[in-house]
């Protein structure tokens, strides 16, 4: 796996611009913070976050995949605002759950998810070397 970082561009956080690589594509559908049952355990952004990720770690595993297969991350969050403001917390979360592992990221704010109590849905690429 390479990370893409164009000559003179600033060094991104917490993400990659890009990744180049070979293997099995792995697609982990849209997660969002209930877990294995289906029921949410927490209204809150951080926890739903946490959950998010752990169901992503657990379908990854289901392929002999982990974080560090990643290659593309798709965050829809409800509120950008809460988002921007608890970037540390967010920041601590996604590193105990994922690690130091930072694809390609897109973060969009829409107007609701299709589970009326998620503030978040992630979906993930990843991709397993030949």
């Amino acid at each position: 796996m390479k990370h893409l970082q164009p000559p003179g561009w600033a060094t991104p956080k917490g993400y990659a611009n890009g990744v180049a690589t070979r293997g099995t594509l792995i697609f982990v559908g849209g997660q969002i913070g209930w877990n294995g049952a289906q029921a949410f355990e927490s209204d809150d952004f951080i926890a739903q976050t946490r959950q998010a990720l752990a169901n992503i770690h657990a379908v990854l595993a289901c392929a002999g995949a982990g974080p560090e297969h990643m290659v593309r991350m798709t965050w829809y969050i409800v509120d950008r605002v809460e988002y921007n403001a608890r970037l540390r917390e967010l920041g601590a979360v996604y590193r105990e759950v994922m690690g130091k592992h930072f694809p390609a990221m897109t973060c969009v704010e829409v107007s609701a998810l299709v589970e009326a109590q998620a503030k978040v849905e992630i979906e993930v690429t990843a991709v397993l070397p030949d």
